[in-house]
């Protein structure tokens, strides 16, 4: 009885109506039926999120209120075997799927790449600022590199994060439409300090420009001496040894290197003095005795780690550290700022001094790498020359080379001959246009003359400069034998000056003009051996030493990117 009371008198509180059976009929309109369903289904939603939006509790400083709390209890005792649903909050299904399909077809598309990199924001531009990339570390992407010549303009290019200081020099020789016979060379300067040192051709250039001050730059030139030591070992005497190519590459290949030792000016840290030590350079690092030239571990001083250190040229010594001699270097720290007391600066008696000491230093440093950067390019030449057959058009293969010297033409079938008979050709073509040039001029001196002009696009002319200005750029570009550049003399206006480097030494030669049977000559001996202009006179001692200490070999050339 007691529960039967219980369901009577808690029926009119249930939040839903009683169901509603229908019997159909065959005869019973389907449609309307469906329609009555859906208005039932409506009302008792309605029904029930009336009842349980009264019925939700609401906290006032965590306790709920007498009303709140009488048809909480209700409702409670209601659900006692049902769990108690809870709906979420309303959602604008249509507006996320259209979100997401907007989402998803962005993404699909094609990345768009920005015109104007320079306008970026300083975190994510391309620029690569000095100090902005940690050495050592890998990086990806493309970063800007300038790039300065000789002539001070500069050219900004866009490189991969691995590129090589190789890499880069072919591709300016390639943009600047040069002459690739591997000797180009990228250089870091540092004009306040006053050095500079040529990059090694695997060395990374984004990694090198990160270490690197604001006020540093990047020089594109020849440098002849790179690997010098490698073509004519017997030119560099390692003291106190005699190393020889055979005894260069055996300590290359294996861990025993040779210690290299001798007398170097060493500049004290934080003075202006200048002091004289006995210095060894080993593997592990350059190191200076204190007493003497004494060898025993107490009395060596490390001064500088080979692993964490680069070698420059000091080219400013004299007047901007005050060094006894020209022929100073230093050694500057990987990590440092650059500031004047982290640097190493010495100074050695003499050029060959300084070389051996430099050329030791890579050595040490980088091993069998620097040989191995040394034979590339002469392995690409050789698998180029299995290539290098010019492709003829059918033209061309149509022609012969002929004789018209006697009476009637004959074919040449020597190829020595035609070649000769080719040079021939090519030498008479200035003969004839210096007489048409005679003829018309009024006098033999005449500055319109072929021969006063013919040479100014040569690569190795560089018009009016000083002796200074020309042993600057014999210094720049490496003092091996045979590098030489023409200039015109300060002191006779018409006459041309030879500058010759023989024996890391800088020779000077004058070249006077001759006249002769109303024609102009040149000539280097007094007249003994006269040319018509100064490209017949640097092909002959290119080929014949004559009364030049050796031949003309490497030409000094400045390049504007």
């Amino acid at each position: 009885c007691f529960i039967a009371f219980w369901v009577l008198s808690f029926c009119p509180l249930l939040p839903f109506s009683a169901p509603h059976y229908t019997l159909v009929k065959d005869d019973v309109d389907l449609e309307a039926l469906v329609n009555d369903m859906n208005s039932s289904l409506e009302s008792l939603y309605s029904t029930c999120s009336g009842q349980q939006t009264e019925s939700t509790p609401l906290l006032h400083n965590g306790q709920t209120t007498s009303t709140q709390r009488h048809h909480h209890l209700h409702h409670h005792d209601m659900q006692i075997n049902h769990p108690r649903l809870r709906r979420s909050q309303p959602m604008h299904i249509l507006a996320v799927r259209r979100l997401q399909e907007e989402e998803l077809r962005t993404s699909s598309l094609p990345a768009i790449p920005n015109p104007f990199p320079e306008l970026c924001s300083p975190a994510s531009s391309p620029v690569l600022s000095p100090g902005s990339l940690p050495p050592g570390e890998p990086t990806t992407g493309n970063y800007i590199v300038k790039i300065f010549s000789e002539d001070g303009m500069g050219k900004v290019v866009e490189i991969p994060a691995d590129m090589t200081a190789r890499d880069l020099c072919q591709l300016l020789v390639y943009k600047s439409h040069c002459v690739d016979d591997n000797s180009w060379a990228l250089v870091e300067h540092h004009p306040l300090l006053g050095l500079e040192r040529c990059l090694e051709d695997h060395e990374l250039v984004v990694q090198v420009q990160a270490s690197m001050s604001s006020d540093s730059r990047f020089l594109f030139r020849k440098n002849y001496a790179k690997y010098e030591f490698f073509r004519d070992p017997l030119v560099i005497v390692f003291p106190p040894t005699f190393l020889t190519f055979s005894s260069l590459l055996n300590f290359l290949a294996t861990s025993s290197c040779p210690e290299i030792q001798g007398y170097l000016y060493v500049k004290e840290v934080g003075r202006k003095s200048w002091k004289k030590v006995y210095m060894f350079l080993r593997r592990s690092g350059l190191y200076c005795s204190t007493k003497g030239s004494s060898k025993e571990p107490r009395h060596l001083q490390l001064l500088a780690d080979l692993e964490e250190s680069n070698i420059f040229t000091v080219i400013t010594g004299k007047k901007q550290h005050g060094a006894p001699t020209d022929f100073g270097f230093c050694i500057k720290p990987n990590k440092g700022r650059g500031e004047l007391k982290d640097l190493r600066i010495l100074c050695a008696e003499e050029e060959q001094a300084r070389t051996c000491w430099m050329t030791a230093f890579r050595l040490f440093k980088y091993g069998i790498v620097l040989y191995q950067n040394y034979k590339i390019p002469q392995q690409r030449k050789t698998l180029i020359s299995h290539f290098s057959a010019p492709v003829r058009s059918v033209s061309e293969n149509s022609l012969v080379a002929m004789d018209f010297s006697g009476r009637i033409g004959r074919v040449i079938d020597n190829p020595v001959e035609a070649q000769s008979a080719a040079m021939e050709e090519g030498h008479a073509w200035r003969k004839r246009s210096q007489r048409m040039n005679i003829l018309g001029s009024h006098s033999p001196l005449h500055h319109s003359s072929l021969s006063s002009v013919i040479h100014i696009a040569q690569l190795w002319f560089h018009g009016r400069i000083s002796r200074e200005e020309s042993h600057r750029i014999i210094h720049q570009q490496g003092q091996v034998d045979g590098l030489f550049l023409l200039r015109v003399s300060q002191s006779n206006p018409k006459a041309f000056v030879l500058t010759l480097c023989h024996h890391q030494k800088i020779k000077h030669f004058q070249i006077l003009p001759c006249e002769e049977d109303g024609q102009i000559f040149f000539s280097l001996d007094d007249g003994a051996t006269k040319f018509t202009d100064l490209i017949q006179l640097v092909e002959f001692y290119q080929l014949n030493r004559g009364v030049l200490p050796c031949k003309l070999k490497h030409p000094c050339t400045v390049v504007a990117l």
